[in-house]
């Protein structure tokens, strides 16, 4: 059975949830309105393997509905044009979400992204993130809560090269899964089809590939 909160994102997210089997485009003003990071996402779409719903920008539906009778890869290869954004890139891979993460030691510790040595993406991020720094104080490793809505909240996590295969990206996300469960959402993970590095990690924190898909339009 779905999780309730997973239902609730995905409904506010997307603008539908459910959707019957088939690929199914849905307006949503959302898309046409800076996300998280005040950039727009102006489209989003989470497959099942059964049914997909694909969100757009209500004045892009027609242009959109009628790609829907190419074959999936030129849907994608279409998409940014067909939105009206032919300077952004197609993103796509797994749909990941957990209510249940691995049950890993905490690593990081929280602080606001205005704090010193942090990464650029880091200080996208509005309120405290997730960071493990060597005994000097330099950065090795972060993680930062994307708050899509009150149901859903996706993790993002980077490593320095330096401090790679330590383990420090599963627990991070580990432990910041268990803060958003404490907050009362759901929290998802989502990552290119060929990062091969952050699948290990999703699987090793406890976020399983059930066979879901996530891709959309995003910014360079």
């Amino acid at each position: 059975m779905l999780d309730r909160r997973l239902h609730l994102h995905l409904a506010s997210w997307l603008g539908q949830w459910p959707a019957g089997p088939g690929l199914h485009v849905v307006a949503s003003q959302r898309r046409a309105e800076p996300a998280w990071d005040g950039r727009l996402r102006p489209a989003l779409a989470v497959d099942t393997g059964q049914s997909a719903v694909l969100s757009v920008a209500p004045d892009r539906v027609a242009a959109i509905r009628a790609l829907v009778r190419h074959t999936p890869a030129r849907l994608l290869a279409a998409l940014p044009e067909a939105v009206g954004r032919p300077e952004f890139c197609v993103h796509d891979g797994p749909f990941r979400w957990s209510v249940a993460p691995a049950p890993l030691p905490d690593v990081g510790e929280w602080t606001e992204p205005t704090a010193a040595g942090l990464p650029p993406w880091l200080r996208l991020f509005d309120r405290p993130v997730l960071v493990v720094r060597d005994p000097g104080g330099a950065y090795l490793a972060g993680a930062g809560i994307k708050r899509h809505d009150a149901y859903g909240h996706e993790l993002a996590v980077g490593t320095v090269p330096a401090a790679q295969g330590r383990g420090l990206a599963r627990r991070l996300v580990a432990q910041a899964a268990r803060r958003v469960l404490d907050e009362g959402a759901v929290p998802t993970y989502l990552h290119e089809r060929d990062n091969h590095a952050s699948a290990r990690v999703a699987e090793a924190a406890g976020f399983p590939d059930r066979g879901w898909r996530a891709y959309g339009v995003y910014p360079r």
